[in-house]
């Protein structure tokens, strides 16, 4: 049985809104969200090469995810509550979903993005909880954008 939300619950919800409204996090959360279309480490390389403003953007927006994610999974922040007010989570881990076991292959980290993983999972549950293609048009949205990005 889920945890009664609390004030503090809600506190922090809204201290994390504002910190998605900071200006550079904000122009990278709209880079992420209108260019970061990799399903491999070579495609990552060339949409946002290492030392590049763009891979700049891409780890920012990912771990703010995954810190905001972390505090679900610790028990800081409730789950019901953060799923109910932060579905761009669900978006980041459908775009970088593919790329966990190679990024945590390759930084020989099996935890690497382990909290964004542990969230967006729940969000799925969530989704499918509402309906047999809640999920699959959510992730239709989210990939036929890998499509239009391509052409």
């Amino acid at each position: 049985m889920p945890s009664q939300a609390t004030y503090d619950d809600a506190n922090l919800i809204l201290r994390l809104y504002e910190l998605r409204r900071e200006e550079k996090l904000r122009r990278a959360r709209e880079w992420f969200g209108a260019n970061f279309h990799a399903a491999t480490l070579e495609d990552v390389n060339r949409i946002a090469p290492q030392g590049s403003e763009e891979s700049a953007y891409m780890r920012m927006v990912i771990s703010y995810w995954d810190m905001a994610a972390s505090f679900v999974v610790s028990g800081i922040l409730n789950q019901e509550l953060f799923l109910k007010t932060n579905g761009e989570c669900l978006f980041v881990w459908e775009r970088v979903r593919l790329l966990a076991p190679a990024i945590r292959a390759m930084y020989k980290n099996p935890n690497a993005w382990g909290n964004l993983e542990a969230v967006g999972n729940a969000f799925i549950k969530q989704l499918e909880a509402n309906g047999p293609e809640a999920y699959p048009a959510f992730q239709a949205m989210v990939h036929g954008a890998i499509t239009a990005g391509k052409s």
